[in-house]
């Protein structure tokens, strides 16, 4: 799930994983795209809008009062129902604020409750080992009856 640099030459087909962020006044941002290079294969793309499903499917999940746990278990069903179990290897998502990664974590068996002001990312990713990794994450404010996405970049796929 997290690059580590080396020297192969970006290709034809290649996913390109971005996870960045700013400081603002002493406040972290986060967030991450994948973009493919060229052509992409059926199951690159398949890949891609099952996880982008699971991420709006888990925003809509983000309220006031929700146990942590029960988000991040909404998104891993929908990656693990289209055949990926295993693949998604990490917690859906982290606390943001004086640091980028705070409590509470939107992780499995987590029964934290999200309360309004929490400001979490929902990062939900599929990794298949040797091939293609997946990511997209957002940062949301916690509201009494919803979530407020502060991450305003396009989300569709985008192929250069």
């Amino acid at each position: 799930p997290h690059g580590v640099p080396d020297d192969n030459i970006v290709e034809n087909g290649d996913f390109i994983t971005m996870d960045f962020g700013a400081v603002y006044k002493g406040y972290h941002s986060d967030m991450t795209r994948t973009v493919a290079v060229g052509s992409i294969t059926d199951e690159q793309k398949y890949v891609y809008d099952t996880t982008l499903k699971a991420q709006l499917a888990a925003i809509e999940k983000i309220k006031a009062g929700a146990v942590c746990g029960d988000i991040d278990k909404t998104a891993r069903d929908i990656i693990y129902d289209a055949g990926y179990k295993g693949c998604f290897g990490h917690a859906l998502g982290h606390s943001v604020g004086i640091d980028v990664h705070e409590s509470p974590n939107l992780s499995p068996n987590n029964q934290a409750i999200l309360q309004v002001g929490n400001v979490v990312t929902v990062e939900p990713g599929i990794y298949i080992e040797n091939k293609f990794g997946v990511r997209i994450e957002d940062m949301v404010y916690v509201t009494g009856d919803g979530c407020i996405n502060l991450t305003s970049s396009k989300k569709e796929l985008l192929i250069l």
